[in-house]
């Protein structure tokens, strides 16, 4: 039976703010796991790359995967995230050089032997042209609380679904993407012109794969080492 608060008198069943009718996707039954299985074999042929070709993106598809990033679930609404796209080739090179000099002092100082033996398959180091290379590199910014934006709540499991979305939607479009996360960010702020209250998470250069690209020889988990049924 349904709660009544004792103050006002309302339904605790009954929402307070304005609702609007749910518009769920309609899939038949016999079409779901179809559905589902094609999506993985499309996803399954991501992979990230590092060897890009200057071939100008399509018009709008970075409009729309934002838009689709955007569609995330966050933490009580609040959206705490901002998409910076740097095409500018200067802007970029001054990208570069500013990652370069951190990425420097992380193989060469901050990280740990332990940490370097885990990247030697992939065969990264601190030289990053695909920064300039690539027509567009976005980089995503938390929201935090500041003069003009509300205090958001979960905001890194709400800015990694809605990068989740957009490296989804990137790879629909046929597009090849890098998620590059240079330690410490903080020099995104000037590069990106952005306030002190947003702070860099990722940065994603997109384009599409440079002729011959080739990427490292690796396999994912198997579904009974990544999924527990209980």
């Amino acid at each position: 039976m349904d709660q009544t608060n004792e103050l006002s008198g309302i339904s605790a069943a009954e929402p307070t703010y304005p609702t609007v009718p749910h518009r769920p996707m309609t899939v038949p039954v016999e079409e779901a796991e179809e559905r589902a299985r094609h999506f993985h074999e499309v996803m399954d042929r991501r992979r990230t790359v590092r060897d890009f070709s200057d071939r100008p993106l399509p018009e709008g598809v970075l409009e729309w995967a934002i838009r689709t990033a955007a569609t995330a679930p966050s933490g009580a609404h609040v959206q705490p995230w901002r998409f910076v796209v740097l095409t500018d080739p200067e802007r970029k090179r001054l990208l570069r050089e500013a990652a370069e000099t951190e990425e420097r002092e992380f193989y060469s100082r901050r990280a740990s032997a332990e940490w370097l033996e885990a990247l030697a398959p992939i065969g990264t180091d601190w030289n990053k042209p695909f920064l300039e290379i690539a027509p567009a590199v976005i980089v995503v910014f938390e929201v935090h609380k500041g003069p003009d934006s509300p205090r958001p709540y979960y905001t890194k499991e709400s800015v990694g679904i809605a990068v989740g979305l957009l490296l989804a939607t990137l790879h629909q479009a046929g597009l090849a993407t890098l998620t590059h996360t240079p330690s410490p960010m903080r020099f995104l702020n000037e590069v990106c012109d952005r306030p002190a209250e947003e702070r860099a998470a990722y940065v994603i250069p997109v384009g599409y794969p440079a002729e011959g690209a080739r990427v490292p020889d690796l396999h994912r988990k198997s579904l009974d080492q990544v999924m527990v049924r209980i």
